[in-house]
């Protein structure tokens, strides 16, 4: 193998405010999943024609090339690591190895650090890879085992006078098409936590719906396992499944539940995109951090596998934050959200909503200040601005080189926990909110639209922004702000385009297809 160079993008630091433990025990087996480039380049936001690709069509020119994969496996020949698994159609090839060889390898700072409670693995430095796989790899991900994104729902304890609402009452409000996702699947992310049957049996059993469908697949040895926290990782779980449930009960859900690290989220993604079994239509991810927090290369690898959803139909539903435009950074600067940020992605903000009678009354920007939290949005600072968003009056991101930016979100929903989805988790009832609730919402609606028109929405943001935007099919939200942006007329860096009016967006969507 030629002279290792470092891996574009791959720079980290071991995390402040943790302490070194030590190094890994040089025996101890670490698996790393190498991500590699197309086997011919996707087509450009501009280009695409948003017509889907068959399966074939797909991997015949989106799959990694022999030759690259090849070059990875006599790279781990020569440093003496396994391979565990390839996936020439996800490009992905996983190598497995003791932790000495591991760092050897790719010439990494391995070390054993402690944050908050937790004893993880983390690393320092770039990576290094021979300049023979330069033009192959786009990156290294599993080294580092820091968790990679955070879940974003908020609860509220029931109050005397509190506001909330079912999933089907919204449904109502927000004025979905009658249809129920039949015939549609839609694929829940999760990393961490899990549910009961018995919980979700009495929910839709409490709203008058028969059993919804759903089936738990485990990616990288992780399972559905409820903690018993319905503040935790379970609210999570159990909210995605409940609101995307009872919005679309004629749809299968499938739960991906995997690692909360940087190679095990892009497992359990690939895992649904690639799923050629349950074919999801829709994905709702409801899991996020900070751009900052992010390694440019683990960024371009899931913006990858998001186009790859785009080229097959899919869409690809994302919170985008529950900590307002600073998404919870404290350098008092403006953040956006990952994977929120991805052209390829529907980013979904949040709106606080007050409703009756199945009618909307006001709605406006979700900010209950900085404990109680806000919707997140604003411009990336790794994203150019994509076409679609060509009309928008989006601002340069500010601290960075970029001179356009991809704005965010595209559109919203109620996710005030003041004004929030009534949820059973752990067998007590509550009402949460929060970016996480808008996700599945928004899945729940797109597969309804799905079956409507008999045939995948997919990436349809050159819609969106076009013939449904100028039919004026959303709720546009004029009042209010995240703190660092403020909601206007048309597209803002809070609500988006706005919250949906289902029936006058599949009207519209028909338009758009038809032509």
């Amino acid at each position: 193998m030629s002279s290792p160079i470092p891996l574009p993008g791959s720079n980290r630091q071991h995390p402040t405010n943790s302490e070194y433990l030590g190094q890994p025990l040089p025996d101890e087996s670490i698996q790393v999943t190498v991500v590699l480039k197309r086997n011919v380049p996707a087509p450009h936001l501009a280009e695409w024609a948003a017509k889907p690709l068959d399966y074939h069509q797909f991997t015949e020119h989106n799959g990694a090339t022999e030759n690259s994969i090849a070059a990875v496996e006599a790279f781990a020949a020569e440093h003496h690591l396994a391979v565990a698994e390839i996936n020439a159609a996800a490009r992905t090839v996983i190598l497995r190895g003791r932790a000495a060889d591991l760092s050897r390898a790719f010439a990494v700072d391995l070390q054993m650090r402690k944050i908050g409670e937790s004893l993880l693995r983390t690393r320092e430095g770039e990576i290094q890879i021979p300049a023979a796989l330069a033009h192959s790899v786009v990156a290294v991900l599993g080294l580092d085992e820091r968790p990679a994104a955070a879940s974003y729902h908020a609860v509220q304890p029931r109050a005397a006078g509190s506001v909330s609402y079912t999933p089907r009452q919204l449904t109502e409000i927000y004025n979905f098409p009658a249809s129920t996702g039949k015939n549609q699947t839609i694929a829940l992310i999760e990393l961490g936590g899990g549910y009961k049957n018995a919980d979700l049996k009495h929910y839709w059993s409490k709203l008058g719906l028969p059993n919804v469908s759903v089936s738990a697949i485990s990616v990288g040895g992780a399972h559905n396992a409820p903690t018993g926290d319905a503040g935790g990782p379970d609210g999570e779980v159990v909210l995605d499944i409940e609101v995307a449930g009872a919005v679309a009960p004629g749809a299968r859900l499938a739960v991906y539940f995997a690692p909360n690290t940087d190679a095990g989220f892009l497992a359990a993604i690939n895992a649904a995109i690639h799923d050629r079994s349950r074919k999801p239509s829709v994905i709702s991810i409801s899991w996020g951090m900070a751009e900052d927090n992010w390694t440019a290369q683990a960024m371009d690898a899931f913006n990858s596998a998001f186009h790859d959803a785009a080229l097959l139909g899919i869409s690809v539903c994302v919170a985008t934050g529950d900590n307002g435009s600073t998404d919870g950074e404290s350098d008092g600067k403006n953040h956006a959200d990952f994977p929120a940020s991805s052209p390829w992605v529907l980013a979904c903000g949040g709106t606080s909503l007050l409703a009756s009678n199945g009618k909307i009354q006001s709605e406006t920007v979700w900010n209950d200040g900085t404990q109680g939290g806000a919707t997140g949005g604003g411009v990336s600072s790794h994203f150019t601005q994509p076409s679609y968003q060509s009309g928008c009056n989006i601002a340069p991101p500010t601290g960075t080189t970029n001179t356009t930016g991809r704005g965010l979100p595209d559109i919203s929903a109620v996710a005030d926990p003041a004004t929030g989805y009534t949820v059973l988790v752990d067998g007590t009832e509550m009402v949460v909110g929060g970016t996480s609730a808008v996700a599945p919402l928004w899945a729940g609606l797109i597969a309804r639209m799905n079956e409507e028109l008999g045939k995948n929405l997919g990436w349809f943001h050159p819609a969106l922004y076009g013939t449904v935007a100028q039919h004026k099919a959303l709720n546009d939200i004029t009042s209010g702000t995240n703190g660092g942006f403020s909601a206007v007329q048309n597209w803002d860096a809070c609500t988006g385009l706005g919250s949906p009016n289902g029936k006058a967006i599949l009207d519209a969507l028909r338009i758009a297809t038809s032509k």
